[in-house]
């Protein structure tokens, strides 16, 4: 029961999984992020996209490092991930999000879909807005990422 302690914190504020710590893509922006965590330990600009990296003794509780990334025409959050410092296994994903989406039938709850990234795979909660990436041993969360949610 440990991990119920440990995703309340690692997610206070997101019921709906799409912000996290108040931060929601697509609505927040980059002053909005430095305003709540300070200056990032690194800032990457690329292809148009400015990423603020947490990490080390900057890391964000919870975490190893957080990284929001920025649209640098717009200055709003468009992506989040999350790498938390616990280890987080998918019954507790599956009891905190929803479980794997109904074949055939429209889901009456937030569900997932199974996908794989090269050796790894990941639960898609397309209508939150949130991929939960597993480690290569399939049981435990490498990351999270939150993006507006696919309507």
């Amino acid at each position: 029961m440990r991990w119920v302690g440990v995703l309340c914190l690692l997610f206070s504020g997101a019921a709906l999984a799409k912000p996290w710590h108040g931060i929601e893509p697509g609505v927040a922006r980059r002053d909005d992020v430095v305003l709540k965590f300070g200056l990032p330990t690194r800032t990457i600009k690329k292809e148009g996209k400015e990423i603020l990296a947490y990490l080390q003794k900057q890391a964000i509780r919870g975490t190893v490092q957080a990284q929001f990334r920025v649209d640098l025409a717009t200055k709003l959050v468009d992506r989040i991930d999350v790498f938390p410092a616990p280890l987080i296994g998918r019954q507790a994903i599956e009891s905190t999000y929803g479980r794997a989406c109904p074949e055939g039938a429209p889901p009456k709850e937030p569900c997932y879909q199974k996908k794989s990234s090269g050796p790894r795979t990941y639960f898609l909660y397309s209508a939150l807005g949130l991929a939960i990436f597993f480690n290569e041993d399939g049981k435990t969360v490498q990351s999270f990422v939150f993006q507006p949610a696919k309507k």
